[in-house]
């Protein structure tokens, strides 16, 4: 793996730490190596919901769900998905940033007065 370059294995590893037990847990069963057919077809059925996310039960968000899985199987998808998971990953992280500093500067405001 080139330097800087996003592992899906990885990443995965990192979203399980961070996700409450109730999260991590199916992601770490679905990642055992004997559920490729799970994966496989619980991944197509997401990014078919995905795809139809104009009906009022299914979303968008189920397209990426859909795509890490199948990508956990198909070599040719982890890079792509692995960069989007990252690039995704900044982008929250810096929206997080941006909230606390604003809530330290209501905050200070609040204090101002």
């Amino acid at each position: 793996m080139r330097q800087g370059t996003p592992d899906l294995d990885e990443q995965l590893d990192r979203l399980e730490s961070v996700c409450p037990a109730f999260l991590s847990k199916p992601i770490h069963f679905l990642r055992q190596p004997g559920l490729r057919w799970l994966r496989t077809i619980m991944g197509i059925l997401f990014v078919i919901g995905g795809l139809l996310s104009f009906l009022p039960v299914l979303g968008i968000e189920l397209l990426p769900i859909g795509l890490m899985l199948i990508a956990i199987d198909v070599p040719m998808l982890r890079g792509p998905v692995a960069r989007a998971v990252a690039w995704c990953e900044e982008k929250v992280l810096m929206v997080l940033r941006w909230v606390l500093a604003l809530g330290e500067h209501v905050r200070a405001s609040w204090r101002a007065r």
